[in-house]
């Protein structure tokens, strides 16, 4: 018996047999191309992307009406990306200027664009890396005949199967639907791959590194997909122990959902928002089905990556109009375009190359971005209050810093609803501006930016980062991450009082929201509105009825006075604890 531990993406507990999916294609060929035979290679090229093309399309049109309902949307965008010129068109020039076979030419230009993504700070951006090696190997797969070898379904009643892979590519997790869980080397909790096994709601775990080699075909496993573990050939007491906490999270599954439709609020009844964060629309379906009361974070990067050309205002403007239809009158949340500096987009006329800033996690990103590219910037607000006439939409601006950010922003937004009101010759519909509190500078001036906007939104994720100076995803420093550092509680604190004391609402974006551990805490802060994945929406309103917010108010007040971590630490877990 031993353990492998990752990332858990959530689901719960899975105890069954393992199934080893193939890896990627590692040994791809290389030779020369005669001139007269490019013609015939560039031929055979188009024809594995057509097949390619067709299999996604097969797929997306065989989905089954219980898909996840993010499984359309992600077999589009891995669509999109056989569209991409800077992968087709560049591989088509190594073939025809410098006779590279397909293979060759193909595999060089996907790892070239897949160290670009690396190089992003942003995690959901970097991990979009993946999901180009993804649509790769299914190409580079067509090209050599192999085909897609995967496993049959299982069939109910059944052994549940745990597929342990380095990677598997959305396309290939819906073929494998009833699957009982994943376990996977690569990828993290922004990837596609962990977006869709939280919707199908079965245990995963990512980030194992070396699991696909260290297990075997039927090896029984238990995979913990909350405290990210797997467990390979373990002892029949410990397979029957964790039989048993199965059991007990499918039933505790059952009573959660139980609690969809039960008004949110505490013991003393004060009453708490709990809003979801997404990053396609289609996601909003399951935002509804677990009862939110809104989009407390709508990411739009997702329509800006992995092309050489912007998205234009129609396109933006009926991805934001589908999510704000599907909540049937609950507010949707819309944040700007979070991009730029480590996050450059292809068809910037500027060029801006990842590599050329000093340090591109402080280098011209998010609103940053958005100002030096005003086209850009009303192109978007255009379309975010078109959407606003199907529903309340509120529009979110991230990473806030300076005052001025705060000014040229609503001078443009003005403009996009003057403009649209001159095309309609109607009034655009109004909407409510909020500001991102993701930056130390920006915690501790936050009444200034509760004064100016219309509300808050604190982005735990980049805070705790700054703050603290440390990328949880490396791995060097990863366990000094700490989001109950007294110093990120201060921060957090301060601005929830400052939206107060201007009477302007305040959520929490950032993971933290999602974290039990740091329910009790927040609410004692002084937080009514939470936003997270849908996947832990419930859990964390079950943790909520049980607060009493007067009590925790008192009790959190106490511990924000210390500054000693450890004392923060003993004191979080009095907290929980009682």
């Amino acid at each position: 018996m031993f353990s492998l531990h990752g990332t858990g993406i959530g689901g719960g507990i899975v105890v069954g047999r393992a199934v080893v999916l193939e890896s990627r294609l590692i040994d791809v060929p290389r030779y020369r191309i005669a001139l007269e035979q490019r013609p015939a290679e560039l031929g055979r090229l188009d024809r594995a992307i057509d097949v390619v093309r067709l299999e996604l399309a097969n797929l997306a049109e065989q989905l089954p009406a219980d898909a996840p309902p993010e499984a359309q949307a992600l077999l589009q965008i891995h669509a999109m990306m056989l569209d991409d010129p800077s992968l087709v068109e560049q591989t088509r020039l190594a073939v025809e200027s410098h006779g590279q076979n397909a293979e060759w030419a193909f595999f060089s230009q996907v790892e070239h664009l897949a160290a670009q993504f690396e190089q992003f700070e942003d995690a959901y951006l970097r991990e979009r890396g993946r999901d180009l090696t993804q649509v790769a190997d299914r190409v580079l797969k067509a090209l050599s005949g192999s085909g897609r070898r995967l496993p049959e379904r299982p069939k109910p009643g059944d052994v549940p199967l745990v597929f342990i892979a380095h990677d598997v590519a959305p396309a290939d997790m819906l073929h494998l639907k009833q699957a009982g869980g994943f376990a996977l080397d690569l990828g993290g909790t922004a990837s596609h791959t962990a977006i869709l096994a939280r919707s199908m709601n079965v245990p995963a775990v990512v980030g194992l590194n070396t699991g696909s080699l260290l297990v075997r075909d039927d090896d029984w496993v238990v995979l913990d997909g909350d405290a990210g573990v797997l467990m390979v050939a373990p002892d029949e007491i410990v397979l029957e122990e964790y039989r048993h906490r199965m059991l007990m999270g499918l039933l505790e599954r059952k009573q959660l959902e139980r609690l969809v439709h039960v008004p949110t609020a505490t013991v003393d009844r004060v009453a708490i928002e709990l809003h979801a964060n997404i990053e396609l629309p289609a996601e909003a379906e399951q935002a509804m089905e677990s009862g939110a009361d809104g989009i407390g974070l709508f990411r739009t990067e997702f329509m800006f990556m992995n092309r050489d050309d912007r998205p234009g205002e129609d396109e933006q403007y009926e991805a934001y109009a589908a999510a704000v239809i599907a909540m049937r009158g609950r507010p949707v949340t819309i944040r700007t375009i979070d991009i730029g500096a480590d996050k450059p987009l292809r068809g910037d006329d500027e060029g801006h190359d990842p590599a050329a800033a000093a340090n591109p996690a402080l280098g011209q990103r998010a609103i940053r971005y958005s100002l030096a590219e005003p086209d850009m910037f009303l192109e978007q607000l255009r379309a975010i209050h078109r959407a606003a006439e199907h529903g309340p939409v509120r529009l979110l601006i991230p990473m806030l810093v300076h005052g001025h950010e705060v000014e040229q922003s609503l001078r443009l937004i003005a403009q996009a609803r003057e403009q649209m009101s001159v095309r309609t010759r109607r009034a655009a519909p109004e909407v409510p501006v909020g500001g991102m509190i993701e930056v130390p500078a920006a915690a501790l001036t936050a009444g200034m930016f509760a004064r100016r906007l219309d509300f808050l939104s604190i982005g735990t994720n980049d805070l705790i980062q700054y703050t603290l100076a440390i990328d949880r995803t490396d791995h060097a420093v990863a366990s000094l991450y700490d989001p109950f550092h007294p110093a990120v509680l201060q921060l957090v604190s301060q601005t929830i009082r400052a939206a107060e004391r201007a009477g302007k609402p305040v959520s929490v974006c950032g993971e933290m929201a999602g974290d039990l551990e740091a329910t009790r805490l927040l609410i004692g802060m002084g937080l009514r509105s939470f936003s997270m994945h849908p996947a832990s929406l419930l859990r964390v309103k079950r943790e909520i009825l049980r607060c009493d917010a007067a009590r925790l108010r008192a009790r959190v007040s106490r511990l924000l006075g210390s500054d000693d971590p450890v004392k923060v630490q003993a004191g979080l877990k009095r907290l929980r604890e009682n």
